[in-house]
């Protein structure tokens, strides 16, 4: 992706690591907003090499009207890191949460690459980009920021502060996912007990497949392709919806099973960035 670097990139991008390494929030967006959303990348980039552990998957999140014709594209990215992948049991997972910044629970099919993708691959089809898909697992994506007006402030600022993401909870293996309409993966949301919402994959604009042909095509022009055993939460199925710590969280799959979560304040990550320790 070829644009101007942002000149504060550096600053935003460490304001943003150093928050999530402490566990805290930030009362406003720490520098300039960036032009385009290319120079959003560049800070994600920045804080990505910044933060002391590996991607082990990516988020992908919609952008709507006007904005993705603005953009001229309808999707957004964020890592999401190993130490962040956990695997639901029958309990709850601790999800945690910036206390005074956002959080929200979102239901995904969650879709691994089965390959390593080419380096220098940066068209791909739908069918291409499914043929690449080894497994699909039932998920919820913790969307949390230190930054509480991340989504007020729209795609530039989500994209920066690594796609508003803060964990990824994988579920079973969605059985016959191969054979089986969009229609059919379910998901309904639950919040302290209350059905929330529902929705299927076939809401999201392109299916699945299309979230992933869209991350092939941005990290082989990011110069970062896709490794086998990447993990891509392909887009909230439900909806986004707000949750606080203390809260819990049910979303249920239908036959394919539930994923139960439990809010908690985040706490420190000292080793994700000892810089921000110092002092």
């Amino acid at each position: 992706m070829n644009s101007m670097k942002h000149p504060s990139a550096g600053q935003i991008a460490r304001a943003f690591v150093s928050a999530r390494a402490k566990g805290q929030a930030l009362s406003d967006y720490p520098g300039t907003i960036p032009a385009d959303i290319t120079q959003s990348y560049h800070i994600q980039d920045t804080a990505i090499s910044l933060w002391q552990d590996d991607v082990g998957g990516w988020k992908v999140g919609r952008i709507g009207e006007p904005l993705a014709s603005e953009f001229g594209m309808d999707r957004l990215v964020g890592p999401i890191f190993d130490r962040h992948i956990v695997r639901a049991t029958d309990t709850p997972t601790i999800s945690p949460i910036f206390a005074g910044g956002f959080g929200a629970v979102e239901a995904e099919f969650v879709l691994e690459i089965g390959e390593d993708t080419p380096e220098n691959k940066t068209t791909w089809t739908r069918e291409e980009a499914r043929s690449v898909v080894c497994c699909v697992y039932t998920g919820v994506e913790i969307a949390s920021s230190p930054l509480a007006t991340i989504n007020e402030l729209g795609p530039k600022v989500i994209v920066s502060d690594f796609g508003n993401n803060a964990s990824l909870i994988v579920g079973p293996e969605l059985k016959g996912w191969q054979g089986r309409a969009f229609e059919d993966w379910t998901a309904e949301t639950f919040i302290e007990g209350a059905s929330i919402a529902t929705g299927t994959a076939a809401g999201l604009p392109g299916g699945p497949f299309e979230s992933v042909r869209f991350l092939l095509e941005l990290s082989a022009k990011r110069g970062m392709p896709l490794k086998a055993g990447c993990l891509v939460s392909s887009g909230a199925i439900t909806g986004v919806h707000d949750i606080l710590p203390g809260q819990s969280s049910r979303i249920s799959f239908g036959k394919d099973g539930d994923i139960f979560c439990q809010a908690v304040k985040g706490e420190t990550e000292p080793e994700a960035f000892p810089a921000a320790f110092e002092n």
